[in-house]
């Protein structure tokens, strides 16, 4: 006998009341389900009486790839009904995709999402001919609102219609051509009695073409070869590669996460809703959505009246006559509500005409009409599922160290005493997994920070059981989950601001131990690949910090840094070194100078650049007129504080002359050299005035603060106010106390007795002063030209 195909939509009530009639007409020998065949062992787990929604979760970790995958299942998803219906039936029930881990799946974290966008043509003509605005609404007006008389066929022509406009890739393909031949296994196995096949009505066209007779010589398999059966006649599930690590277990999941407004991939929006029409039909389900909209803005303080309610009522009513509903759809509810609620202008389409996330600012009501449809339930796994071992090895941690005192606790650790270290490093490992319970909310915030305590405080634990099987993928323990998370983050977030250098802090916080060779290995390939001076720069500073001064985490001297601060030292000069163009100050690439200056100075050991070599890329940068003006002036600080090299000549002897030669370029990049150059060497200012020189020789030539006075005072008002910026950024370098120093120079310049405090504060912004006089100055100049600046 042959198989019969029921295309259907993933979460759609309408497919699953379908699915639950045919098992009972057809009492098929055999339920062939889209699902994952890895767990057909495993079936059993899933009808353990879980509270609905839930998921599998499936992940795959190799040398090369990573991957995670969700096959999610609420009350009315057709392939849960299957499932359960199947087996109440007395039919041998069995899923009969492909692993999640497969290529096939390629980049796609759910099994079920729909293959829309492919045959989007289809539907946008469909929903021209049925005059509605979106797919949803479409399939609301064709399915779920109408009799389930004549379902089946309505389905069959649907996915046929769109299936027909739409390519199939080849993980498509491949996926087709496997279900195919667990069909044909079925029916075999099956002799004279029906098979009952249900998957996404997108693949249905497809399979039944394939399991047609004659078909099966054609059919083929992945790139060419037919798929192999076992020795029970029964196609075989593809193992993972030989050295990965690959596995699949039940997670608990929410309606949220199934909510298409809150971006899942496939079937249903709303799920909440469709749960109603599920368990009381479409009528229940629309006064119950009334209800609950009308509650839960009253709840706000948003004001519904009575009136309000029933107008929105009548209109949901109206639409649903208008639109030639037989039952009250979603959007005539919707639209409804909207209609009765919303006086004001709204300056976006409502949500439901179209997918999406909802977009900040949009209007109360209608984020109150999405929070409705969309539902709060959560679902629960029952006590016996098994779980990854990691779920076991933090319960253990978290019992032996004390640290599973429920919601309400708080914990005050110190990171000198043993035994809380080792349990700030469990909780840290939590929080890189992403495992809510616990927040941090004090503590160091860098490698050198001297913080000796921290302060954990208590969060929502809602989703922790998911995150911990989910964070199973990373590993079997709680440290090597920590680890192997680090060390994606930091291959993948290699153009993040503070990715790789927060990556290893954390994992100085989780206790690089066992792992820090993996993860600092990761760490040295990254650096050496990075070509951002920012993020570069923030990891060789919190690398070479731990490696000075850490006394708290064991850091100190550790050999394993040396890679890594030998590594971003070298890369970090070659990158400096071709920097081109852009005026204004780049703060994260001069504070990675500083970075290479403190490395050179402070670790020469730990270097293959020796202190010479980089005090000539150095000078080489300085008098290089293409690079960025203020890496000039961080290169020239660099160099001297490197020391100057007999015989050299060049740009490192005088600092008053290399100032003189920046001022003819203008007094915006007279600033941003300056900038460059007190990132680096504030001395140059602070430590020669009066007649001492920078190059500690005294008298030989001007002061740096006689020469900058000179230039600044030579200043037009105009080219004053044009550089007062750059050059007031340049001077916040500078702490208070070296302020004072350089005020107090200007006033004996000039001969004024007095504080210099009177030159560091003003009754306004100077800014603000400095403009308002260029105002005063122009009107003066157009008073003059009209012959209006007499004094009478």
């Amino acid at each position: 006998m042959s198989a019969v195909f029921l295309g259907v939509r993933h979460h759609s009530p309408a497919c699953a009341r379908l699915v639950e009639r045919t098992v009972a007409e057809l009492r098929p020998a055999q339920v062939l389900i889209e699902g994952p065949a890895e767990m057909n062992g495993r079936l059993g787990e899933l009808l353990l009486g879980h509270e609905l929604p839930v998921a599998v979760f499936s992940h795959y970790r190799d040398g090369q790839r990573a991957a995670t995958s969700w096959a999610p299942l609420c009350d009315y998803s057709p392939e849960w009904v299957a499932l359960r219906a199947g087996r109440s039936a007395g039919a041998e029930v069995r899923f009969i995709d492909l692993p999640a881990w497969h290529p096939a799946f390629a980049e796609r974290t759910n099994r079920y999402a729909d293959a829309e966008a492919r045959y989007a043509e289809a539907t946008e003509r469909l929903c021209r001919q049925f005059a509605v605005d979106s797919s949803d609404a479409l399939w609301d007006r064709l399915f779920e609102v109408e009799p389930d008389v004549g379902l089946a066929e309505r389905l069959d022509a649907y996915f046929a219609l769109v299936r027909g406009d739409a390519e199939a890739d080849a993980g498509d393909r491949a996926r087709e051509s496997y279900m195919a031949a667990w069909v044909r296994a079925a029916v075999e196995a099956a002799g004279d009695r029906p098979v009952l096949v249900v998957t996404g009505g997108f693949h249905q066209p497809a399979l039944q073409a394939l399991t047609a007779p004659g078909a099966r010589d054609a059919a083929g398999g992945q790139d060419g070869e037919g798929w192999e059966l076992g020795t029970d006649g029964w196609p075989v599930v593809p193992a993972p590669p030989d050295g990965a690590m690959a596995g699949s277990f039940l997670v608990p999941y929410s309606f949220r996460k199934l909510d298409a407004f809150a971006g899942y991939q496939s079937g249903m929006p709303s799920p909440g809703y469709y749960q109603q029409v599920w368990e009381a039909g479409p009528e229940a389900a629309a006064d119950g959505l009334l209800r609950v909209v009308v509650e839960r803005l009253r709840a706000r303080k948003y004001p519904v009246s009575t009136s309000d309610l029933i107008a929105a009522r009548s209109l949901a009513e109206g639409l649903t006559a208008l639109r030639g509903h037989p039952s009250p759809a979603r959007i005539d509810v919707l639209d409804g509500l909207a209609g009765a609620l919303i006086t004001d202008d709204l300056d976006r389409p409502l949500p439901w005409t179209g997918r999406g996330t909802l977009t900040a600012g949009a209007h109360p009501a209608v984020v109150e009409m999405v929070a409705a449809c969309g539902g709060d339930r959560t679902g629960r796994l029952h006590p016996e599922t098994p779980a990854p071992p990691l779920v076991h090895d933090v319960a253990a941690q978290l019992a032996g160290l004390a640290l599973d005192g429920g919601p309400e606790a708080t914990y005050h650790l110190d990171l000198t005493d043993a035994t809380d270290l080792e349990r700030s490093r469990v909780l840290h490992r939590l929080r890189v997994l992403g495992i809510p319970g616990q927040v941090r909310t004090a503590g160091p915030t860098h490698g050198v920070d001297p913080v000796f305590t921290e302060r954990w405080e208590a969060q929502s634990v809602l989703g922790r059981e998911a995150a911990l099987v989910e964070a199973g993928a990373y590993g079997a323990t709680l440290a090597e989950a920590a680890a192997v998370a680090l060390s994606e983050r930091t291959r993948s977030g290699t153009a993040e601001a503070d990715g790789p250098a927060g990556a290893l802090f954390d994992a100085v916080l989780c206790g690089m131990g066992g792992f820090s060779e993996q993860l600092l290995g990761e760490l040295s390939s990254c650096v050496r690949e990075l070509q951002a001076t920012g993020p570069l720069g923030e990891i060789l500073a919190t690398a070479l910090g731990l490696w000075r001064h850490d006394r708290v985490f064991g850091m100190a001297r550790g050999p394993l840094l040396a890679t890594v601060i030998d590594g971003a030292t070298e890369q970090l000069l070659w990158l400096l070194e071709g920097a081109r163009g852009s005026s204004g100050v780049d703060f994260p690439r001069l504070r990675a100078v500083v970075a290479v200056r403190d490395a050179v100075l402070h670790a020469p050991e730990l270097l293959s650049v020796t202190r010479e070599v980089a005090a000539g890329i150095a000078r080489r940068i300085a008098e290089d007129p293409q690079a960025p003006i203020d890496v000039r002036g961080a290169a020239f600080g660099l160099a001297r504080s490197l020391g100057q090299i007999p015989g050299s000549r060049g740009t490192s002897g005088d600092p008053a002359r290399v100032v003189r030669t920046v001022a003819r370029a203008g007094a915006d990049a007279l600033g941003d050299w300056l900038a460059g150059l007190f990132a680096l060497a504030r001395d140059e200012v602070t430590g020669a005035v009066g007649n001492d020189t920078a190059d500690g020789t005294d008298g030989a030539a001007e002061s740096l603060i006689d020469v900058l006075d000179g230039l600044v005072s030579a200043l037009s008002d105009e080219e004053f106010l044009m550089g007062l910026p750059a050059l007031r950024q340049a001077f916040a370098f500078f702490p208070p106390r070296e302020r004072d120093r350089i005020a107090a120079r200007l006033l004996e310049r000039r001969g004024v007795r007095g504080s210099s405090r009177s030159l560091l504060r003003t009754t306004a912004d100077p800014l603000l002063i400095a403009r308002a006089r260029a105002l005063e100055e122009s009107v003066s100049r157009l008073l003059a030209r009209y012959e209006l600046d007499a004094t009478p």
